[in-house]
């Protein structure tokens, strides 16, 4: 009898703990913590799931207002015109609570200048951490509205007045007040911003504790000065050149991660930058038209021997290191490299010209490099040059987007040669359609060990 009422007990508290909660049981905490991560217009609607949720949208941290998830209406102007009326209609019932997040995905008009100043002014008064205002979206949102071109100025002077550490604006202009200072600023992404000369360096100084820089799409420069004491991490993506070239100084003694993405530069200056340690780089591989741009980026290596990673393209047989850069240059301290390339003869030799300088690198990540021409053609000289992939130290190879093609087949044959110390290989495949496949790893197996007692009291130890 005991033994069936434990059980009937036990059964009974099982069920107790396995009982599917209640949504109102929910520390509050917790619920605005997962509603802050849906667009406010969704938020809005969980008010009606019980009393307790009623309220609770208006005290959510975060505020998102995409135009994109906004329901459409019978043309794109209208449905821009009962969005600004939500965004207002929102702002005026929300509590005053304060703001951690404010973002707008919004297609502008000037007609909604006001609005969006308000909106601007509402976020900053209720001391916004993050400010992520994108006033282009995507191109579908001009297939049926091509002649739609109205800039947004940005009042950088309403700033000053607020918390806002973390600033992101997209397709709008800038109205830099003289004599800016922000303390509190630490990150500013600016995309599609026109910028001159002289309003990048007002900005860089008036942050002075700025600490990460992402320009991308920016026109109106010809010499873009980056001084900064406090600056760690800066990003430098799509600067091309249709009427001239950007020149690019950089002076930053606390940078740590450097990114540099198709930018069509004049003259490259860099000093200062003894913290770096993760260098980016990327250009179109087409030997006419970019070549000379990557060659200058890559003189910037001899600045930074001391990077722990390196990302770049493999254009190192026509680099030929041991001309371009002094004798005795070596990566020494670069521990991880990203390289995207292919696999035929040209490609190794490349990859060996560049392994040459990095001793001590212990992983590669190898991604598939899609070309603009063919290679060139090789010496007699290269193409009977055996390919000694020097790799004393690595210890992990991945290739992504394996198809498994001849070449790459040989250059696994390869990298398991001579790989003393590598312990796997990670293989990635291609995906086929929608379809990814997992990755395939490969680990070195371990060396057999045989234990035989002699006569004495000695154990004799054998490797297979």
């Amino acid at each position: 009898m005991e033994d069936t009422d434990n059980n009937s007990t036990g059964t009974s508290g099982a069920a107790c703990s396995t009982a599917t909660p209640n949504l109102d049981d929910f520390p509050q905490h917790l619920i605005l913590h997962i509603l802050s991560f849906l667009p406010t217009i969704d938020t809005i609607t969980t008010s009606l799931v019980s009393k307790k949720w009623y309220p609770l949208w208006s005290l959510i941290p975060s505020l998102n207002f995409s135009f994109a998830d906004f329901p459409p209406y019978s043309t794109p102007s209208t449905t821009r015109q009962f969005f600004a009326e939500f965004v207002d209609r929102t702002l005026v019932c929300r509590s005053h609570s304060p703001l951690i997040k404010f973002h707008l995905d919004f297609i502008f008009e000037d007609r909604y200048g006001f609005h969006v100043d308000s909106w601007i002014r509402y976020a900053i008064k209720n001391q916004a951490q993050e400010l992520d205002l994108n006033f282009f979206i995507d191109e579908s949102f001009y297939v049926d509205e091509p002649r739609l071109g109205d800039t947004y100025d940005f009042p950088f002077s309403a700033l000053r007045n607020g918390k806002v550490r973390d600033l992101k604006l997209t397709r709008c202009d800038l109205a830099l007040p003289a004599n800016l200072r922000l303390l509190s600023m630490k990150s500013i992404y600016l995309d599609e911003i026109y910028l001159t000369d002289q309003m990048a360096l007002d900005l860089i100084n008036g942050c002075p504790n700025l600490e990460v820089l992402e320009l991308g799409n920016c026109k109106g420069m010809d010499t873009l000065k980056v001084c900064s004491e406090k600056l760690k991490k800066l990003e430098l993506k799509y600067f091309f050149c249709k009427e001239n070239e950007v020149n690019l100084e950089i002076d930053c003694p606390n940078l740590v991660s450097l990114t540099i993405i198709w930018f069509e530069v004049g003259k490259c200056c860099v000093k200062n930058l003894s913290s770096l340690a993760h260098f980016r780089t990327f250009i179109g591989h087409r030997r006419d038209r970019y070549y000379g741009y990557w060659n200058k980026i890559m003189r910037m290596l001899d600045q930074v021997p001391h990077v722990r990673s390196l990302a770049v393209q493999n254009w190192w047989l026509k680099l030929a290191p041991n001309d371009f850069f002094p004798k005795g240059f070596l990566l020494y301290n670069l521990k991880q490299l990203e390289l995207q390339t292919g696999y035929t003869r040209y490609d190794l030799l490349g990859m060996a010209a560049l392994l040459e300088l990095t001793p001590n690198v212990e992983t590669i990540i190898l991604d598939h490099l899609l070309k603009g021409d063919e290679d060139e053609s090789l010496s007699e000289e290269l193409l009977h040059r055996s390919i000694d992939l020097s790799m004393p130290s690595l210890k992990i190879v991945k290739m992504k987007q394996f198809t498994g093609t001849e070449n790459e087949g040989s250059f696994l044959a390869l990298v398991k040669k001579r790989g003393v110390v590598l312990e796997q290989i990670v293989i990635v495949p291609a995906k086929v359609g929608d379809i990814q496949c997992p990755p395939i790893v490969l680990r070195k197996r371990p060396k057999k060990i045989e234990v035989r007692e002699l006569s004495s009291p000695e154990i004799e130890v054998k490797e297979s």
